[in-house]
């Protein structure tokens, strides 16, 4: 099967296989990494079964060295690149149907390599039934874990781990998903479990839980009864039928018992009175699609309204639905959605999650796991190996797959620190990263992965010139070029498939598919090339600032840093320009911005600031390599330390673009140091300081940063926040409010954009924010 195919993560399977015949897709597109696989676990339930697994991904990451500069002669490059094996830790979670369980429990025995294991941890309904099986083909003992437990466990770890993975259901509005933001507390909530029962769970901590109700009334009643009314058997077919039913010709509303509305007791005219009231009409027939949707209104209601007693009698407004019953349909998820919002009058909204049929065997997994503490690493999605979410309504988009025959598939990437919040958000709780959901902006979304998919042969041919040495690059490319394809064609039809749809998810998306294929930073070389020549200009940008009066050398200071950020090699502006004419330099890039006033213009309350006392610490987030960090940001960050105000430096942990990675800020700082006194001397007294922000994306999360830069924001008294180029301070971060004051500057690059904003291409954002007083925390 084509690499393309299997770019989505998921795959359709010929459902009139049996199960001892073979996968009709290569199962080592779906069981990937095998040869390095320890700790399974199994969730299996009435119909679909989910597989868990750890495993260690060797993968190539681009390292550079400094060279020994007491013998560097001229034309020798700054430092030398080179390509090194890495290894990291991945979590790799499968769905299938059960009629395939045998088919892929021989595929896991034949490509088991690590026989340490001996255990595979199980929970679910299914696991007894399946244990023997288990047990003979893959020679592990089951080890069966609490399902309750399990779910919770899993809940938390998807919650505190994933972003976007909560979200509101919103069957008639432009994006029908509407996803949260992970909060920095995931407790106290509410989780409905609505398997053949109900079970109602309050979680308070990572440990602390208990049942506090339920019902009898649930996924089981809906089918059970639909299969008596109907004759359907099947779940799906169920749901199915009552997607296309109209509940009111069989339940008897308001208006049929009293002509209108019930206006004394606040009842409208359509609301159901009693559900299958018409039904005892005689000599009336009623159709298996009406019958179903009457039956699913019925329970959803009385779901609903549970669960809305239970949130208030235990005080919590975040309240999730999940279990067999939820699976991520349309029909049912409405339903709630609507009986939940009826009887809270919209005061608690009706969370689902994105990955809750996998809450059980990711708990199990962690189950097993404990002695390696998996909470205390952070993890992340990995786009590149993940499915993402898929709509089951055919109504909805033509993409849409069958839920029978097809393997769904998440990857999860262990990161090498842990993340947190900035500890000056204002309110990490409202904090919204990207500054336009192109879920929900059809055109902005048209238009960005428009974008995307001209600049992909740009990507492709600079991940080839990155390693020319390596005959095959160009093969790995290609697999590139068809997987993120096929990913921007399942985005265009399904924009909520990895959460809300933004240009840093798109980033994000790319970098993730270029890591797949060992392309870690395709940039590399161009990076390097732009370091050195910068350097060489470093010392006369310095002297020339130091002539000009105070008042000049300000705006002189912010007009080079507003150049330097033009250097952009994500921008098609700038790349085109940079690839026709090599000569294009600083002062190139100076003629091209807008005049003042420019299109967000707040220079002159900066300058009456810059009269006051020094900041105490300045924490400044940095972009490009080349000219923008050594003749646009050095300058200025030069004058923040002249004036007294010490300097954090943060930048990315892993490359993105041309972004200049924090391995790389360092021999940059030595360098400049070795020719700057003023650098020189901060450096050495600790008053400048290179962090690692965490990220290895060009745009800027706030609420996932570096532990260690969180630490040293609160060590250092951070009061003001500096936020550098488009990625970062537009498309994230334009209405971030934080608790100190705040820079935020770049350059538009972007005419779309650019109009968009009322501007034009090279239009220029200079915002300065002052919290109110009352945010003015000291940390």
């Amino acid at each position: 099967m084509s690499t393309s195919k299997m770019a989505a993560g998921c795959e359709r399977v010929d459902s009139s296989h049996s199960m001892d015949k073979s996968i009709t897709l290569p199962p080592d597109e779906i069981f990937r990494n095998l040869e390095n696989a320890k700790r399974f676990a199994i969730d299996i339930g009435g119909s679909l079964t989910k597989l868990a697994y750890y495993s260690t991904v060797q993968h190539k990451v681009a390292k550079v060295r400094s060279f020994d500069h007491t013998a560097k002669t001229e034309g020798d490059p700054l430092y030398e690149i080179s390509m090194q094996e890495e290894v990291s830790a991945r979590l790799h979670f499968i769905k299938f149907e059960n009629a395939y369980i045998e088919t892929c429990l021989d595929f896991i025995k034949d490509h088991l390599v690590n026989t340490d294991t001996k255990v595979i941890k199980a929970t679910g309904g299914g696991a007894h039934k399946f244990k023997d099986l288990i047990e003979k083909k893959l020679k592990l003992r089951v080890d069966k874990e609490d399902e309750m437990t399990c779910l919770i466990k899993g809940c938390n770890f998807v919650l505190r781990n994933i972003t976007h993975e909560a979200f509101v259901y919103a069957k008639h509005a432009d994006s029908e998903f509407r996803f949260q933001n992970t909060h920095p507390d995931i407790f106290p909530y509410l989780l409905i479990n609505i398997g053949s029962g109900v079970s109602i769970f309050k979680v308070e901590s990572e440990d602390t839980f208990e049942r506090v109700g339920g019902s009898s009334i649930g996924g089981g009643t809906f089918w059970g009864l639909g299969a008596l009314l109907t004759k359907t058997k099947k779940f799906d077919e169920l749901l199915q039928l009552a997607s296309k039913g109209q509940h009111t010709n069989v339940d008897m509303l308001v208006k049929d018992i009293y002509g209108g509305s019930y206006g004394s007791l606040g009842l409208t005219g359509d609301l159901i009175a009693s559900s299958f009231g018409k039904s005892a009409t005689p000599d009336k027939e009623f159709s298996k699609e009406d019958m179903a949707k009457s039956l699913l209104h019925m329970i959803s209601n009385d779901i609903g309204q549970l669960a809305c007693l239970y949130a208030r009698l235990h005080n919590l407004t975040r309240v999730y639905f999940g279990g067999f019953f939820i699976r991520g349909h349309p029909v049912t998820m409405h339903t709630i959605t609507y009986s939940i919002n009826f009887f809270t009058k919209g005061e608690v909204q009706a969370l689902f999650l994105r990955h809750e049929g996998y809450l059980g065997t990711i708990g199990a997994f962690l189950k097993g796991a404990e002695e390696d503490n998996p909470n205390q690493y952070s993890w992340g999605e990995n786009y590149a190996g993940s499915s993402g979410l898929m709509s089951t309504s055919p109504d909805l988009n033509p993409m849409q797959r069958a839920r029978s025959g097809t393997f769904d598939m998440l990857e999860m990437d262990r990161l090498e620190r842990q993340l947190v919040n900035l500890p000056l958000l204002q309110d990490p709780s409202s904090y919204i990263p990207d500054t336009v959901d192109l879920s929900e902006d059809a055109l902005a979304r048209e238009y960005w992965l428009y974008c995307f998919e001209e600049a992909l042969d740009g990507v492709v041919k600079r991940a080839v010139a990155s390693q020319p040495d390596l005959p095959e690059a160009a093969e790995r490319a290609e697999k590139f070029r068809h997987k993120y394809q096929h990913k921007l064609q399942t985005l265009r039809h399904q924009p909520f498939a990895y959460g809300s749809l933004t240009v840093r998810s798109l980033l994000d998306t790319r970098e993730h598919c270029l890591n797949e294929f060992n392309f870690p930073d395709p940039y590399s070389k161009i990076k390097q090339g732009e370091n050195d020549m910068a350097l060489k200009y470093f010392q006369k940008a310095v002297k020339s600032l130091g002539e000009l009066s105070w008042e000049q050398r300000q705006f002189a200071l912010v007009r080079g840093l507003l150049a330097g950020n033009v250097f952009d090699w994500g921008a098609k502006a700038v790349s085109d320009v940079l690839e026709s004419d090599p000569e294009f330099g600083f002062e190139h890039a100076k003629l091209q911005l807008e005049e003042r006033p420019w299109l967000v213009d707040a220079y002159d309350q900066w300058l009456e600031r810059l009269k006051g006392p020094p900041h105490k610490c300045a924490l400044f987030f940095v972009d490009n390599s080349g000219i923008d960090i050594i003749l646009g940001v050095f300058p200025f960050v030069r004058e923040l330390l002249c004036r007294g105000t010490e300097v954090v430096l943060a930048s990315n942990s892993s490359p993105a673009l041309n972004d200049v990675t924090n391995s790389e800020l360092q021999i940059l700082t030595e360098r400049i140091a070795a020719m700057d006194l003023v650098i020189q001397s901060a450096v050495k007294e600790d008053r400048l300081t290179l962090v690692q922000s965490g990220s290895s994306s060009p745009c800027l999360d706030l609420s996932r940063l570096d532990k260690v830069l969180a630490g040293v924001v609160r060590e250092r008294h951070v009061d003001l926040v500096i936020i550098e180029g488009m990625g970062r301070a537009i498309h994230t971060n334009y209405y971030a409010i934080l608790s100190c004051e705040s820079l935020k500057m770049a350059v538009i690059k972007n005419s779309w954009l650019a109009d968009r904003l009322g501007g034009k291409l090279f239009s220029v954002v200079f915002k300065y924010e002052v919290p109110p007083a009352e945010y003015n925390i000291a940390l």
